[in-house]
């Protein structure tokens, strides 16, 4: 990777006029027309997420989906665009692939780009596979000797051969899904634009699109990438944007990144969470009313030593007696989302009226470093569910051991102490 700007983007915006004919594309124009000819709902009318327009009179309703974005991407770097839903992610690609214009700002791209943004886009429906990838390559601004060249690789790739000669308007959405990919990865652009179409291919699909794109990457070619996985953003980027109701909330590594996208949403940052039992969540059997990480010392604490252990506490009331007893869980999460274990209570008799306390202990030496939250299930042995509560307390492990030969973060998702035993089975001659 080198300094190269590829990308620049400053203050853009993108304003949508609600219930007006001014999509930026001819398409969506026509759509629009002819809803409101037979009075119909607007398709493109995104009325949902109605928001006062800074950028021109108030008579009717805007919608601001980009709000004074700036940044820049380098050649070679592999970008990640993450965000909740509405929050822009999808306009900001739309914009840079030339499918609809700018409100404000300016975009400048230097390098040929290649983009799947959703089913079907750049395919026609009534051409055939083969006619499809030569159309997608032509476009592109490839010869035919160019594309002859990648042909058999796309093919290969999109497991499609059967069907090559079938118009693309009689394929499943994975298969075209499939071919769209092979196409824009296959044909050799300066830079790769993908939005969440991945989703619809099976996972043995989505690991080698993700292997692809990574040799992109080493390739020295550019690849923008938006996702709501967080484990293939992680594995992917190495530059993440956030995005929040238009606006580019955060620009950083990714770790920084898809922690502060995580911590952002509905995960809670305290480290205690308290109830009165009438405003509880649970149901008419149990309701949870505290919820805490504790240090040994019985404090509560949102930050330990990866060589201390952790209480996890709970605290709830059961309200009726039921012939099946209470059983608490708890599910641990990394800062990328991804479960690392789970702590479930023994069958004990919880069944009985009371208010209940059970604490879960974490061992010393186990927990790696980095941020983590926490979901409780309360439920029965028999998975009748009474609550479940998301994201309720969150703590951070943190490393004070000085190492002098290795100083980089330590992969994985735990990180345990284990016994090792070396010994001597033959002594090398002098």
């Amino acid at each position: 990777m080198n300094n190269e700007v590829v990308i620049r983007v400053e203050n853009l915006y993108k304003e949508y006029r609600l219930g007006t004919i001014s999509h930026g594309t001819l398409r969506q124009d026509l759509q629009s027309w002819w809803a409101r000819m037979r009075g119909k709902e607007d398709p493109n009318s995104m009325i949902s997420t109605v928001q006062p327009s800074t950028l021109n009179d108030s008579e009717n309703p805007h919608f601001l989906a980009l709000q004074d974005v700036s940044f820049e991407v380098k050649r070679g770097e592999v970008l990640g665009i993450i965000g909740w839903n509405g929050a822009g992610k999808s306009t900001l690609l739309k914009i840079l692939s030339e499918v609809t214009a700018p409100t404000k700002g300016t975009v400048k791209i230097k390098g040929r780009v290649a983009s799947l943004l959703e089913v079907g886009t750049g395919f026609h429906p009534e051409l055939s596979g083969r006619e499809n990838i030569y159309l997608n390559g032509a476009i592109l601004g490839m010869n035919k000797r160019e594309i002859n060249r990648k042909f058999d690789e796309i093919v290969d790739f999109a497991e499609v051969e059967k069907f090559l000669d079938t118009p693309v308007k009689r394929y499943s959405s994975g298969m075209y899904v499939r071919l769209a990919f092979a196409v824009a990865a296959h044909l050799e652009p300066e830079i790769l634009i993908i939005d969440e179409v991945l989703a619809v291919g099976d996972t043995a699909f989505q690991k080698k699109c993700l292997g692809k794109m990574q040799a992109v990457g080493r390739e020295g070619r550019t690849v923008l990438f938006v996702s709501h996985n967080m484990g293939a953003i992680s594995a992917l980027c190495n530059k993440v944007l956030v995005l929040d109701k238009g606006n580019l909330i955060v620009e950083a590594t990714t770790q920084i990144a898809v922690g502060r996208y995580l911590s952002g949403g509905n995960v809670n940052q305290d480290s205690v969470v308290e109830w009165s039992i009438d405003n509880a969540p649970g149901d008419v059997v149990v309701k949870l009313v505290r919820v805490a990480t504790q240090n040994e010392q019985g404090q509560v604490s949102g930050c330990f030593d990866r060589k201390e252990s952790i209480h996890l506490q709970l605290e709830y009331v059961v309200l009726i007696k039921r012939p099946f007893p209470i059983v608490v869980q708890i599910r641990i999460f990394d800062q990328f989302g991804i479960c690392i274990f789970v702590c479930v209570t023994p069958h004990e008799q919880i069944n009985e009226y009371g208010h209940y306390r059970s604490t879960c202990v974490i061992p010393p030496n186990l927990m790696n470093e980095g941020n983590y939250y926490l979901d409780v299930y309360l439920n029965t042995p028999l998975r009748e569910v009474h609550l479940h509560q998301e994201s309720v307390v969150s703590f951070k492990v943190i490393d004070s051991e000085v190492r002098d030969f290795y100083f980089e973060p330590i992969p994985g998702a735990v990180r345990p102490n284990l016994l090792w035993n070396t010994e001597l089975i033959v002594d090398c001659p002098q």
